[in-house]
């Protein structure tokens, strides 16, 4: 099994840029396809969050219908970390963001268990 920690966001007005990272644990880290979602403050906790991205083990990249452009995601396998840059952030990019193992069959999370989470805040 892999387990994450987020890290990485904050407060900032719309416009600005964040990194993202999620760290990991687990020997199996290279060789898994790697997401991240986001649940925002509308949603209720525990239903379906929403798909940002996911990096595959051999580098290829997939990125949800919202993202328009302005979310990069990238790993370092040697330091077992995935990040996410999000530029010229939005408020209602507001949400707090998790990384979780990507499944490609199901296109969402595969594990039911996830991470603290990293809360990203944008003012107007």
């Amino acid at each position: 099994q892999v387990h994450f920690v987020e890290s990485g966001g904050g407060l900032v007005q719309a416009g600005g840029s964040l990194r993202l990272s999620c760290i990991a644990s687990g020997s199996s880290f290279s060789s898994e396809d790697i997401g991240w979602y986001r649940q925002t403050p509308a949603q209720v906790p525990g239903t379906r969050r929403e798909f940002i991205a996911a990096i595959h083990r051999g580098g290829g990249t997939l990125y949800g219908d919202s993202t328009e452009g302005r979310f990069t995601i990238s790993r370092d396998n040697a330091k077992k970390t995935v990040y996410l840059q999000i530029d010229n952030l939005k408020p209602e990019d507001t949400a707090v963001y998790f990384c979780n193992v990507h499944s490609d069959y199901s296109d969402y999370a595969y594990y039911d268990y996830w991470g603290p989470g990293t809360q990203v805040t944008v003012s107007s």
